[in-house]
């Protein structure tokens, strides 16, 4: 069998379509990072690494481990579908099988062909398909010249395209069009950073004419992404400052940025299902907004995250957009020991303040049609009451739920009927009205 039937074959074989939905993470059936994101034909693909347990013949059991690429792709930033392995080291005749260093790819779209750019064994190879999703079909040998991790692959407005990687500093060429073959030398990009810390993970992007060149940096201890502006995908480019603070559970970060349906997002990651172990990383995204001078606001990582979830989908409150005083409200994994089925929303009353105990989830579609009742999965020992408001605490009352306490830890889906209607998009804030302790998993609505 020859090599494209190779990796042909191999790609078949592996399963696709899995869905992963929406708040962040936005993937939550596998560990990624490093994720890569582009619009093509107005569907958003994310092509990130994967991070996985070491095997047997890898070393470094503390360190990060990636044998392979997906690719996921969304139409709302809501609902994901996973369309399986699209490179996988081993199938790739260059890459040594025991190295595990697929780090973080990129991929664009030139003249109705995708060419997907990735490192591994500190080289870039390139593998190119007919669609985003594949099969994508890898060049037998490294790009030459290219030495580093963490390519990307900028596209000028007059078609013009260029590799963008880091290697003994961040390096850019311009490509042939056949993209596998430097047009020229290979260049270091000039820009005024301040000097300390280690500087990865480039990503170029084009906004009003601004080009920004992004990265991120070990500013202290753990890396923030930052951006400069320039006048040319060449350089030089000036400092402007943060995109995104350093978040002190997770070593790295690395990012891309789109523009979709009028609005600009930050595709990022953190550990968040894997807090005690910062090589098992999760891609989330977040709006991001720009000033009339083209500056960008710092970046608030949400679990909430974007889009807009539909009143009849599950509505996990642990991805909250506000939450009461955290000694009263949080969240715990489900499960520790299986992170990927998600958390939990703690509402526990410990004091005779009696302040409210609440939770609000922004951004809920009621639609057009009436509701009947609304399902929580709540589990409580000794019972409760809680009030679904809309908008805010002094908000309408869409439903009351009395939970019977029953003992063992089990969990129980109670149904109560909606009792005010609600047309259109609405917060939800829920409000633990009595009771001393109920943990919620979800609660979503029925139609009549």
């Amino acid at each position: 069998m020859n090599f494209t039937k190779t990796i042909l074959a191999a790609a078949l074989m592996l399963s696709a379509g899995a869905l992963a939905y929406a708040q962040n993470p936005i993937i939550n059936s596998a560990y990624c990072a490093d994720p890569s994101a582009h619009v093509f034909n107005g569907r958003v693909y994310v092509y990130p690494s994967h991070d996985i347990p070491a095997p047997y013949d890898f070393s470094r059991k503390d360190w990060f481990c990636m044998a392979d690429y997906h690719v996921y792709s969304s139409d709302n930033l809501v609902d994901w579908v996973d369309h399986g392995v699209i490179v996988d080291q081993n199938y790739v005749p260059w890459v040594n099988r025991h190295s595990y260093s697929m780090w973080a790819p990129d991929c664009n779209v030139k003249d109705g062909k995708y060419y997907f750019y990735f490192p591994a064994d500190n080289r870039i190879g390139l593998a190119t398909a007919d669609t985003p999703y594949g099969p994508f079909r890898c060049e037998e040998q490294p790009i030459q010249g290219a030495g580093g991790i963490d390519p990307c692959i900028f596209i000028d407005d007059d078609g013009a395209c260029y590799l963008i990687w880091s290697g003994q500093g961040m390096r850019i060429a311009k490509l042939k069009d056949n993209m596998k073959e430097f047009d020229g030398e290979a260049k270091t990009i000039q820009h005024d950073t301040p000097n300390r810390g280690l500087k990865e993970g480039p990503f170029m992007f084009k906004r009003n004419g601004i080009y920004y060149f992004t990265f991120p940096w070990v500013d202290e201890n753990h890396e923030c992404l930052c951006y400069c502006t320039g006048d040319s995908p060449w350089g030089p480019f000036k400092y402007q400052g943060k995109i995104m603070e350093q978040n002190p559970q997770c070593w790295t970060n690395h990012h891309s940025v789109i523009e979709f349906k009028g609005k600009w997002y930050l595709f990022y990651h953190h550990n968040d299902y894997s807090p005690n172990f910062d090589k098992n990383r999760s891609v989330c995204v977040d709006e991001i907004t720009f000033n009339d001078d083209g500056s960008i606001n710092l970046v608030t990582p949400t679990k909430r995250g974007v889009g807009v979830t539909k009143a009849t989908s599950k509505i996990e409150l642990d991805r909250y957009s506000k939450i009461a005083d955290q000694n009263h409200a949080w969240i715990e994994f489900l499960r520790t020991e299986s992170p990927f089925e998600g958390w939990k929303t703690v509402f526990r009353n410990n004091d005779s303040s009696r302040n409210p105990i609440w939770v609000e989830y922004d951004r809920v579609d009621f639609g057009e049609k009436e509701l009947d009742s609304v399902l929580v999965r709540v589990q409580s020992n000794v019972g409760g009451t809680i009030e679904i408001h809309a908008d805010s605490l002094q908000g309408p009352v869409i439903a009351t739920v009395d939970i019977p306490g029953k003992g063992g830890g089990e969990w129980q889906e109670i149904k109560s009927p909606v009792t005010s209607q609600m047309k259109g998009t609405h917060d939800l804030v829920v409000n633990m009205r009595s009771g001393l302790l109920m943990y919620i998993d979800w609660i979503k609505f029925i139609e009549k």
